[in-house]
């Protein structure tokens, strides 16, 4: 059963981390603006997920995305919060029909940075370098097969202080988080994204006809539909965490590939999100089609 209509403050429900609260009070404040609200009326409720908990392995090994949502989805379901925020790209594509995601503010910077060097190219020989990203990792080993990528976990601080520490040469963090962080770090990088990269979805349960209409007023149609084509693609597809995919739709063209992991093959292009998921999957490998679904 879908929670009673409230009065009182909107409860924003997010994860705990740095990057994720910076999010919550990106969407308060847009809140605030357009309706003229004072501080009292949103409340921010920081709730720890499993993806905060297990640090210790790559989420893919875990569960893979639910692990950012589930909690926040059971806050939604029982009545504790009234929205969640969410980082796009960690929302799987698939979602419950009882949630909605209502809004997206106006995309970020898409791009990754670059941190531990002045680009790919000027990596040392074999350099270690941490992500735990399918993607990353693939698009790195594909311009530079020497490299050694290994697993590192931990919010945008701790992976930065691992680089500062020499666990890790280098590291690739989403430009967008670093910028809501205040955080003048790294190069950027002329990599296609992960599907969704820089977007901040708004999510609710979706009966609440009331939560909708108020949000209304703070989305950006312009992010919401580049993201739902990328989101597509990925749908089609199959994609999951194990799934190295990387889409950007801009100007309403869609770009993306798919690899395998060892950067040993490639393919990308341009155009509808189904048409195109077929595309790429039929000039894949056996062995590149296997790491997706359909």
């Amino acid at each position: 059963m879908p929670a009673p209509l409230r009065i009182g403050p909107i409860r924003i429900g997010t994860r705990g981390s740095p990057l994720a609260l910076a999010q919550a009070g990106l969407v308060a404040e847009a809140l605030r603006a357009a309706h003229g609200w004072d501080e009292a009326a949103i409340e921010i409720v920081p709730i720890t997920t499993s993806g905060d908990i297990i640090q210790d392995r790559p989420l893919a090994e875990v569960g893979g995305k639910a692990l950012w949502t589930k909690e926040l989805d059971a806050c939604l379901i029982d009545g504790r919060t009234d929205l969640s925020v969410h980082s796009m790209k960690d929302v799987e594509t698939i979602r419950p029909a009882t949630l909605v995601i209502a809004a997206m503010l106006e995309r970020a910077d898409t791009r990754d940075r670059l941190i531990g060097a002045d680009s790919i190219e000027a990596l040392a020989d074999g350099a270690r370098v941490g992500t735990s990203s399918p993607r990353r990792t693939a698009q790195l080993l594909a311009r530079r097969p020497d490299l050694q990528c290994a697993s590192i976990r931990g919010n945008v601080q701790t992976r930065l202080a691992k680089i500062a520490a020499g666990e890790f040469d280098a590291t690739l963090l989403a430009a967008a988080g670093l910028d809501r962080l205040g955080i003048a770090a790294g190069v950027p990088l002329d990599l296609l994204p992960a599907p969704a990269q820089g977007a901040i979805g708004v999510e609710i349960l979706a009966a609440r006809d009331d939560l909708r209409a108020l949000l209304g007023a703070i989305g950006h149609a312009p992010t919401h539909e580049a993201v739902r084509a990328e989101r597509a693609f990925l749908a089609v597809l199959g994609g999951d965490c194990h799934s190295a995919v990387a889409a950007l739709s801009q100007g309403g063209i869609l770009r993306a590939e798919i690899l395998r992991m060892d950067g040993s093959e490639v393919h990308s292009g341009e155009g509808e999100p189904e048409e195109l998921a077929g595309r790429l999957l039929a000039a894949a490998s056996p062995a590149l089609r296997a790491t997706f679904a359909r």
